[in-house]
């Protein structure tokens, strides 16, 4: 069926035992050995399903947002599934989310008897769908990016029958790869910057359309900056475990995180997006408020999320090691995810079934677009009754 139905909302809580000698979380989501998750089952009013669409972010609670609860308007049975760094992924170690992801899917098959599993990775949920796919099928990580042991390969993930990567990126480290400030001469004082790869600059000389040499320049840029961030991240660690005393971790700031050139000039990697804007507002003021990708890290984060040649999830690498179908839907007018990393994920897939979409005019959020939400919740829709999927 495909007309809307009336929902029912249903608050989860999941809870299991975990043997940590370090827990970077406080407070109820990690405190006395047990990692407590909170999500959000949205079902339509007396229409049952054996197939259960879990969509879940690293960091973020996605219950409130259009995609999941249009699914569930158009018949889906939905799981908005918060991990234990809902709301604050200063500490977050994806590694840890992969097994909120799995206690999650293991209670909706064991309690809620559904028989069918399918990941949505909806923008930041996107890479960490693929990264929780290949490590069900394949596990092979046995401590994080920072050296601490996490079991994956013991954890029993129960693999998904299929993922749907859309407006996704490719990894949170990769995305910031993209955007992040390289004019950051001192990472301690965010004023001390090069001029000449600051765009916001009004007296930079170089102005958009940019010329091909000063975008190579800016990207080399770019990651160099992350590669400094990143070592200055190992040496801290180091220090600290060379100490041996019961300080074992570090918070810091990483200014300026929003400076992507193609927020300014449309003719780098060309879609239908607003130029001048992105799904954040205005792209300069993000790029130096307080609150922006990144900004706040813990060392063992930094290593698991944002570090370009240290995180596990890049969804390039996982596409390549999973096998059920994937659906790739990339929006014309995304202004969040540069166009080509849909395509980089569907082009590394290794899945013998996979199908890429492109949905015209549509913006990251669908923010006013109906129209579109429904047009992109509709082809998923038909592309799991194709499969057998669902029975929505």
């Amino acid at each position: 069926m495909s007309t809307t139905a009336e929902l029912t909302f249903e608050w989860v809580h999941i809870s299991y035992d975990e043997t940590a000698k370090f827990v970077e979380t406080y407070g109820f989501s990690g405190n006395q050995g047990a990692v407590n998750l909170e999500g959000v089952l949205i079902r339509p009013a007396n229409r049952p399903s054996k197939t259960l669409l879990v969509f879940m972010h690293p960091a973020s609670t996605l219950q409130l947002l259009p995609v999941p609860r249009e699914a569930a308007r158009l018949g889906a049975h939905v799981l908005c599934a918060g991990s234990r760094y809902a709301r604050n992924d200063t500490a977050g170690i994806l590694e840890k989310v992969l097994l909120d992801l799995g206690a999650y899917i293991r209670h909706a098959k064991a309690v809620w008897g559904y028989e069918k599993i399918v990941l949505v990775g909806w923008s930041g949920g996107g890479s960490l769908a693929l990264f929780y796919q290949s490590q069900a099928e394949n596990p092979t990580i046995t401590q994080t990016p920072a050296g601490d042991p996490v079991d994956l390969v013991g954890a029993g993930l129960i693999p998904a029958d299929a993922v749907i990567f859309q407006a996704a990126h490719i990894s949170r480290a990769h995305l910031l790869l993209d955007i992040i400030d390289p004019s950051i001469r001192d990472e301690l004082d965010p004023d001390n910057r090069d001029p000449r790869l600051d765009i916001y600059d009004p007296a930079n000389p170089n102005r958009p359309p940019y010329a091909p040499e000063f975008v190579v320049e800016y990207r080399s840029a770019q990651l160099a900056r992350m590669r400094r961030i990143t070592a200055t991240v190992k040496q801290t660690l180091a220090r600290l475990l060379a100490k041996g005393t019961g300080e074992v971790e570090r918070g810091f700031i990483t200014h300026r995180t929003l400076a992507d050139p193609r927020f300014l000039d449309g003719t780098l990697d060309a879609n239908d997006r607003r130029v001048g804007w992105c799904y954040l507002g205005n792209p300069e003021t993000v790029n130096t408020g307080p609150v922006g990708l990144a900004r706040f890290s813990t060392l063992r984060g930094w290593l698991s999320q944002w570090s370009i040649d240290d995180t596990n999830a890049d969804g390039v690498a996982c596409a390549a090691r999973i096998s059920v179908p994937l659906l790739t839907i990339e929006n014309s007018a995304d202004d969040a995810v540069p166009s080509y990393h849909t395509r980089r994920v569907f082009d590394g897939a290794a899945s013998a079934d996979k199908r890429f979409e492109l949905m015209k005019g549509a913006t990251h959020y669908y923010a006013g677009q109906p129209e579109h939400l429904h047009d992109v919740t509709q082809l998923t829709r038909r592309w799991l009754l194709e499969r057998g999927l669902t029975d929505a």
